[in-house]
């Protein structure tokens, strides 16, 4: 039921962080692992230490924001069973500060190229009449709030709101599409902020789980979404948060 043997799985932003990790476990629960992203040598590291546990896996090079390395991407990597969109990027500021350079890099990395691979590798599923996965990769910035994050949440709302719609619109094919929103998982992107005391100690007063996660927190939901245990969920934004989105806690006690 869990097992994703005989299934190709393209992972768009695999060379570190929770696209490093979905790949991993995607390959060691028997997928073909194709680890997409910008960082060739990087990948190609990934790549080898995956063959040299006997897992199945290729290196693609592919930049989200650019249409023609997309489209290139996409045809290389032919018929694929499960696409798992995790690239991204962030810059945190406040809204009237943003420039455009800044708010075009943001929206053509974190949302126009992933739409344009899912439009290529989900034309293709529905050609070949087998099904699929479509896991996208939001962020709590998909069903809240938080200030600084206003470009950054335009890219992940739309994320969300996208994968709703194409779970409508894919079911008929067999094709489940979820999302992933994880919560403060400590990434290259954000490393530093965790450093500081004073988010620890919010987070600890905050979160029903008072500790940040981990991309390996994140990857198992994303390898179960991806297997025949998903097949009658589909349009979900399901949170891998610690509890923050549920369950804050108050510093009253009884």
């Amino acid at each position: 039921m869990f097992s994703l043997h005989g299934k190709t799985a393209l992972v768009a932003g695999a060379s570190r962080g929770i696209g490093l990790a979905i790949a991993q476990q995607m390959a060691a629960a028997g997928a073909r692992t194709i680890l997409a992203a910008r960082s060739r040598e990087k990948l190609l590291e990934h790549v080898a230490g995956l063959k040299d546990q006997g897992f199945d896996a290729d290196a693609l090079e592919m930049d989200v924001s650019d249409s023609q390395s997309v489209t290139a991407a996409a045809e290389w990597a032919g018929s694929v069973d499960i696409l798992v969109n995790v690239a991204g990027t962030n810059i945190r500021k406040r809204f009237e500060h943003y420039t455009q350079e800044e708010y075009d890099r943001l929206l053509a990395t974190n949302l126009h190229g992933l739409v344009k691979l899912t439009q290529r590798i989900g034309a293709k599923m529905i050609e070949r009449g087998q099904g699929g996965k479509v896991i996208n990769i939001g962020s709590m910035m998909s069903l809240s709030g938080l200030p600084y994050l206003s470009v950054y949440a335009i890219t992940k709302g739309a994320l969300g709101q996208l994968t709703r719609v194409l779970a409508a619109e894919w079911g008929r094919y067999n094709i489940q599409v979820n999302c992933i929103a994880p919560g403060f998982i400590v990434t290259d992107l954000n490393r530093d902020m965790w450093k500081q005391e004073k988010m620890v100690a919010w987070l600890r007063a905050n979160q029903a789980n008072p500790n940040t996660g981990t991309p390996e927190d994140v990857a198992p939901l994303a390898v179960f979404l991806a297997g025949r245990g998903a097949d009658y969920i589909t349009g979900q934004i399901i949170a891998v948060d610690g509890g923050y989105s549920t369950t804050p806690v108050w510093p009253w006690e009884a």
